[in-house]
């Protein structure tokens, strides 16, 4: 089921890196608007809500209830949600120029952790692809140096406690694929997600004044529906494609769209190391596809 000879964990591969790459285009509007990023969360929280029903569905009542399932579903949910709050918190302290580098060392946990435990294999061309993509996603997280300042080091243990979150929770997407249907996962990140809410609430500073309009929740519904959407797409992903294959992909092609968006849209000329980021993120891209 994993053999990348199937070619479905490309089209769900592609589907997540369209959907993400618009949400990230769009994402910072409701923010800018005056919603908090930590009510973003909130509202991302109930957008999931409908793809957990429509996984609780097609599993016609099905659900994996044992121990290890629920374990490895909620991890995953519990890893993705966690760490979205966590990389709040260290964008508060830390300048995003350097947080968002530290972050994208996620696909790299993955990656090891996937060959490591579960013994997956490439070829030299798609091994080619891994490298470049990931680099890619370097240098696609690169922002000049504003006149954000850093407060101490706490900022540097959360955004590289937000990578291996996010690295380990690859790696268990591809695990509880392995051994659970893909819907389950699914239907267990919905309540993951909804567990961590008044985490999230309890983050928010209601003393600011909050835009309660429609360009606040309202708009960030429909942006964040986006982002649920491309986790459903991502779970499927992973259940039909190697994890150090899919992991470097749907990291590495998202920012990209997101920029040539955000090119189209806001006239925003990116930085020659975003565009050298770009290139390197559709070549290797390309050579993975045609692993």
């Amino acid at each position: 089921m994993s053999n990348t000879k199937n070619k479905s964990w490309l089209f769900y591969s592609l589907g997540t890196a369209v959907l993400w790459g618009v949400w990230g285009a769009f994402i910072e509007i409701p923010e800018k608007a005056g919603f908090p990023a930590t009510l973003g969360y909130v509202v991302w929280s109930l957008t999931v809500i409908p793809i957990g029903i429509f996984a609780l569905i097609k599993l016609k009542g099905k659900l994996d209830k044992d121990k290890k399932s629920i374990f490895l579903g909620m991890a995953v949910g519990l890893l993705g949600s966690a760490g979205q709050l966590l990389l709040f918190q260290a964008l508060r302290t830390g300048p995003a120029y350097l947080v968002f580098p530290f972050i994208s060392v996620a696909p790299v946990v993955t990656i090891l952790m996937s060959v490591m435990f579960l013994k997956e294999k490439a070829g030299k061309r798609a091994w080619v692809g891994i490298v470049l993509a990931t680099l890619a996603i370097f240098l696609l997280s690169y922002s000049p140096k504003g006149n954000s300042e850093s407060s101490g080091l706490m900022w540097i243990i959360l955004a590289l406690l937000v990578a291996l979150m996010w690295g380990l929770q690859g790696y268990i997407l591809k695990t509880g694929n392995n051994s659970m249907k893909a819907e389950s996962l699914v239907f267990y990140n919905t309540i993951a997600a909804l567990l961590i809410v008044p985490f999230a609430i309890f983050m928010t500073d209601f003393s600011q004044e909050i835009n309660w309009t429609f360009k606040g929740p309202g708009l960030a519904a429909i942006i964040q529906f986006l982002n649920a959407l491309g986790f459903l797409m991502l779970v499927y992903a992973f259940r039909y494609g190697k994890a150090i294959i899919v992991s470097p992909m749907v990291n590495a092609l998202p920012p990209v769209l997101t920029v040539v968006l955000s090119l189209i849209i806001y006239q925003i000329i990116p930085h020659p190391v975003i565009i050298a980021g770009m290139v390197m993120a559709i070549t290797g891209a390309f050579l993975l596809a045609n692993e």
